[in-house]
């Protein structure tokens, strides 16, 4: 073996790259002085692309295969060496690999609230994130733009740019949709649509597409979605009237007990008292109790009276009075098997089984006058 053969067989022979990283969008091939060995080969897997790089200018680009880096693989490397057919000595080149798979699931969000005009609340504030994915469509165009001369490019590095191209036409794609803010989650597919059409031309200028965008949620601030919940329970509630009658009458029974409560120990206290007026003298007369305590005493006040629902063609109705309910007995509306329910009790009764309005069926009328 020859000197000449010992050097020659000292310089690159094979090119190639993996990488298990995942985020690594550009990996130059590191080689001392860059001296790479005519008739190299060249590998370039699926989901790969490689330039060629000579004294600072591109020279060739290559897909997916496997290369002999020769001059009719070469054509502008080949102009730029000014090679003659035969020409076997080593050169200095850079070769950079470039990841074209997809990059997926990268975040995007708005900052700040977008100011939009919503025709049914006026003016409101708008969050909105998503996700994305992203890939190299032009590895030339990627590499003069973007990468420049760095020796492994990440994409966190272009991730941030990308992003503020995105947030910059959400914004101005959903301020002028005109969309109401209660309809966008059922439009977030059309808006995306939009968006990804709008940063398009943008994007493609440094050699990259869009091929997955996503809207995940469009919100509005906490006080608004606040306001929103409180007006989605005043739609569940149904009738207001009603539901403030059925309120009413839930007062009316839980004061009524306690105004019974508070009437019976006011009348213990008075019974007390007049016990206490009669009590015999010294000399073993009775004598009267002083008066202006008594006259000082307040008389209870009077009971609140009972309100009650009735079961009727499997529907409640009421609240009626006690009065209410005694006519409807005479009119036969009310029977002894008729359910009804008061506050206080545990469920539906029959009338018949309740105290209070069992006697209503006991009253007999008096006898018609004779004519």
């Amino acid at each position: 073996m020859g000197i000449l053969d010992f050097l020659t067989g000292e310089f690159i022979d094979v090119i190639h790259w993996t990488d298990d990283t995942r985020d690594t969008m550009v990996w130059r091939f590191e080689r001392e002085g860059h001296a790479i060995k005519y008739g190299a080969k060249l590998t370039v897997r699926e989901g790969q692309a490689a330039v060629l790089i000579h004294e600072g200018q591109l020279a060739d680009v290559f897909g997916p295969g496997l290369y002999m880096l020769e001059t009719n693989n070469m054509p502008v490397m080949t102009t730029l060496q000014h090679w003659d057919h035969g020409f076997k000595s080593p050169f200095k080149s850079e070769v950079y690999f470039l990841n074209t798979a997809r990059f997926n699931d990268l975040k995007w969000g708005t900052k700040n609230p977008i100011i939009a005009r919503d025709p049914e609340f006026g003016p409101v504030r708008i969050r909105a994130f998503g996700t994305y994915s992203m890939r190299i469509t032009d590895p030339a165009k990627f590499m003069l733009e973007i990468v420049g001369t760095d020796g492994e490019f990440t994409a966190d590095e272009i991730s941030f740019q990308i992003r503020n191209v995105i947030v910059q036409e959400v914004s101005r794609v959903v301020a002028g949709s005109n969309i109401p803010v209660l309809d966008m989650a059922a439009n977030t597919a059309d808006l995306g649509k939009l968006i990804v059409a709008a940063i398009e031309p943008l994007i493609s200028g440094y050699g990259l597409s869009i091929p997955e965008f996503y809207i995940e949620n469009i919100s509005l601030p906490e006080a608004v979605e606040a306001m929103l919940d409180q007006r989605t329970s005043m739609g569940i509630v149904g009738d207001l009237n009603r539901y403030t009658q059925f309120n009413a009458a839930q007062a009316l029974g839980n004061s009524g007990a306690m105004g019974a409560a508070v009437g019976a120990g006011l009348g213990m206290a008075m019974g007390a008292q007049m016990g206490a007026a009669h009590h015999a003298g010294p000399w073993g007369a009775a004598q009267p109790a002083a008066q202006p305590a008594a006259q000082n005493i307040a008389p209870p006040p009077p009971p609140v009276e009972k309100v009650w629902h009735v079961a009727a063609n499997g529907a409640a109705t009421g609240p009626f009075g006690r009065g209410h309910l005694g006519r409807m007995v005479a009119d036969g509306s009310l029977t002894r098997t008729t359910l009804v329910w008061t506050p206080g009790l545990a469920g539906w009764l029959k009338a018949e089984e309740v105290t209070e309005l069992a006697q209503l069926f006991t009253i007999a009328p008096p006898p018609p006058p004779l004519g």
